[in-house]
């Protein structure tokens, strides 16, 4: 495939999201006022709820079968490996810049999650489609590459969901708590308890401790995060609606009652898929809104979208190129070029717009998010063309 083919292919879903992004901007203006804060907070619930959990189960019960999800075994565990190595970068960049408490879970979110569903739901079927494709007949390509695309997506969910999700949470959590306590706090008391509070809520480090201290911080470090972890978020929408839907797609009978034209229940499964494609718009439309307060202020730093750009397009695509290699030469991942293709794009991805929606529900490093999004998708347009190009070359 040309050069110029290939950057059109992968330019136009970023563009989409640009566009959609200056809708949703456009509408938060005061004098059209269409996604004020109040419809911002009821469009992030019906996406929550309804939207994503729609579109996760209805493309995961129409592509995946009993035949093809054993041979994906190892998409769930190099997502999760995209987000183990995030967030570790994440956490050493807002080590380095000294964020602000509050925006260390977005930080570290914007570093760790990829867009790990529209965007491959886009880029592979218009790859597939190219008559130059290097991954051969257009129609097998396709919807191989949809189940890839669904499956990608649904893992993504479930990880975001629950591990982005409280983290989001536990960080602005944090900042809120030490604000109100400190403020609470008598003169003499102030330097006692600002000590004991400072390593369950900040990253920074301003003495030496012994070796016993340490650990005992430690200790109240992981019991403060267990407790403020929302375990009810294991079980959120997406991550049920992940559950059905693999249900629905390797069960023969429910399959076979649901999924296709001639099927008896088909109208639920279209019903799902009506919905769902409300999913994608309707969390760009949010970024987009929460950028007007962005633009007028903001916390994050120069230096902390740098970071996240240089994380997120270089580090991360470098780090996949060898997880992919190395699965690849122990036999985990077969000899698939479009599977391998996948799993290599989403190390590429720019972050996942979810994080604005988690953001929006939390009340918290709204505006910052839609900076760092605005820059994100910006760069991914040529970022991400490149990486397409390069994983493309080297898998053919």
């Amino acid at each position: 495939m040309a050069f110029v083919e290939l950057f059109v292919v992968a330019l136009m879903p970023v563009l989409k999201t640009l566009i959609i992004t200056a809708v949703g901007l456009f509408l938060a203006l005061e004098p059209v006022n269409l996604l004020g804060s109040t419809a911002r907070h009821h469009l992030n619930n019906l996406v929550f709820y309804i939207f994503t959990p729609a579109l996760v189960a209805s493309s995961l019960a129409e592509t995946v079968t009993s035949s093809n999800i054993v041979a994906l075994w190892f998409m769930p565990v190099n997502i999760l490996l995209t987000f183990i190595i995030g967030s570790m970068l994440g956490w050493i960049l807002v080590k380095i810049t000294k964020t602000p408490i509050h925006l260390h879970g977005l930080v570290i979110s914007c570093c760790s999650a990829g867009n790990l569903g529209n965007l491959l739901l886009i880029i592979i079927p218009a790859v597939c489609e190219e008559k130059n494709s290097p991954f051969g007949d257009s129609i097998t390509c396709s919807t191989n590459g949809k189940a890839y695309a669904s499956l990608s997506m649904a893992v993504g969910a479930v990880y975001i969901w629950t591990y982005i999700y409280n983290m989001i949470r536990s960080s602005g959590s944090q900042h809120n708590n030490t604000s109100t306590h400190v403020q609470k706090l008598p003169p003499e008391e102030m330097d006692h308890q600002s000590q004991l509070a400072l390593p369950l809520i900040s990253y920074q480090t301003t003495h030496d401790h012994h070796q016993g201290q340490v650990v005992k911080k430690m200790k109240q470090h992981i019991k403060i995060w267990t407790q403020r972890i929302n375990f009810k978020m294991l079980f959120a929408p997406s991550t049920i609606a992940t559950i059905v839907g693999i249900l629905i797609g390797v069960s023969s009978l429910l399959r076979n009652l649901m999924i296709g034209n001639e099927a008896p229940l088909h109208v639920i499964d279209s019903s799902a898929s009506m919905l769902g494609e409300a999913a994608i718009p309707a969390m760009t439309l949010i970024v987009g809104a929460n950028l007007l307060k962005g633009l007028k202020k903001s916390e994050v730093g120069v230096w902390i979208v740098i970071g996240i750009q240089v994380i997120r397009y270089i580090a991360l695509p470098l780090s996949g190129i060898c997880v992919v290699k190395v699965a690849r030469h122990f036999g985990l991942v077969g000899s698939d070029s479009l599977y391998q293709f996948v799993l290599l794009l989403q190390y590429a991805l720019p972050s996942a717009m979810t994080i604005g929606t988690i953001t929006q529900l939390f009340e918290v490093g709204e505006s910052e998010c839609s900076v760092i999004m605005l820059w994100n998708y910006a760069l991914a347009s040529v970022a991400l063309t490149l990486w397409t190009t390069y994983y493309m070359w080297i898998l053919s």
